[in-house]
């Protein structure tokens, strides 16, 4: 079941529970266009640029009425939009492209993140993944169409290692030879909570080569509403703009979306995103935020085609559009 939070629900809360914020004046449209946007997990900071346009009134400035809602790992989020149950979601290139390849419709807009977030977490002794070869690596049922292929090649690694993770930590911390499949933003969070050692391994920087957490929406949402796709990705990007400066508007409404999620924690998913540069390359320096280009999808399609993810005739380039980043050149600052 999703866990969401609307503009109006925002504003209640903020103004009931948060002190030493100011609230812009925001336009009123005569008619905001309802807009479902569903995350691909829960509520924290690495979807913080979506709650801080929230609570700044991009969304509404922009005519847009937005519902964020959260996702458990049993959900296929994909399906929600399919369905027309949601308007956007955030993806994985791998996803999208699968998609597209077997005849849905689905297209990346925008990335969050010019890098792909994931890596694996080891205890400390570990110094390479090399040195996991034979040792329990846990994944998600997901993972072995996405990065396991490749981890299996680069690194010998073979489908005995692969242990199954429900997102539940235990068994990682209990076996000091195991290895598990994180977010230096979460599971890192999660192990120093408790004490234990431990080194993280980001695939992007072993030559893992997709985005982060794209936004995904449909073929038929930007045929029928491409204005409207096209004011949602500028007011996320304009949210994740300033969120990155100074996040306490968007962690207010993260906290209460999520009331697990603390300020030390949300603080730490922040720094550890800011430290990857989750949100910066080259391509940003001079596009702008959420940039993306046929030159990196194409890039993942080679590397699926190559791990045998992807068919070589797949129509690769219907999975994304460049479109409206193109157009706003939302800088960094």
């Amino acid at each position: 079941m999703t866990q969401g939070i609307s503009r109006r629900t925002a504003l209640l809360g903020l103004a009931g529970g948060v002190t030493g914020l100011s609230m812009p004046s925001i336009r009123r449209a005569r008619a905001a266009t309802p807009i479902r946007f569903v995350m691909s997990w829960y509520a924290q900071a690495e979807f913080g640029g979506f709650y801080e346009a929230l609570a700044k009134g991009y969304y509404a400035s922009e005519g847009l009425d937005v519902q964020i809602e959260a996702a458990s790992p049993q959900m296929n989020v994909p399906q929600l939009l399919l369905a027309g149950r949601a308007d956007f979601i955030t993806g994985y290139d791998f996803q999208v492209l699968s998609a597209v390849a077997s005849g849905i419709p689905l297209v990346a807009v925008a990335s969050t993140f010019q890098h792909d977030q994931q890596g694996l977490m080891t205890h400390d002794g570990i110094t390479s993944p090399e040195q996991l070869r034979g040792h329990p690596i846990l994944i998600a049922s997901s993972s072995h169409a996405t990065f396991w292929p490749w981890l299996k090649e680069k690194y010998g690694f073979d489908d005995s290692q692969a242990a199954r993770y429900t997102f539940n930590l235990q068994p990682f911390f209990a076996d000091p030879s195991a290895a598990v499949q994180a977010y230096a933003s979460s599971e890192i969070w999660d192990a120093r909570q408790r004490g234990v050692p431990v080194r993280f391994f980001q695939f992007a920087g072993l030559g893992y080569p997709p985005y982060g957490a794209p936004i995904v929406t449909t073929r038929q949402k930007i045929a029928q509403q491409g204005d409207t796709v096209g004011r949602f990705v500028k007011a996320s990007l304009m949210g994740w703009r300033d969120y990155m400066n100074d996040p306490a508007m968007g962690n207010a409404l993260i906290q209460q979306a999520n009331n697990r999620m603390t300020p030390e924690h949300l603080a730490f998913g922040l720094s550890a995103l800011r430290d990857a540069g989750a949100l910066l390359s080259a391509d940003t320096a001079v596009r702008g935020l959420g940039t993306m280009t046929a030159e990196r999808w194409k890039a993942t399609r080679d590397f699926m085609v190559a791990h045998k993810l992807l068919a070589e005739s797949a129509d690769w380039q219907a999975a994304f559009t460049t479109t409206y980043v193109d157009a706003l050149r939302i800088m960094p600052s």
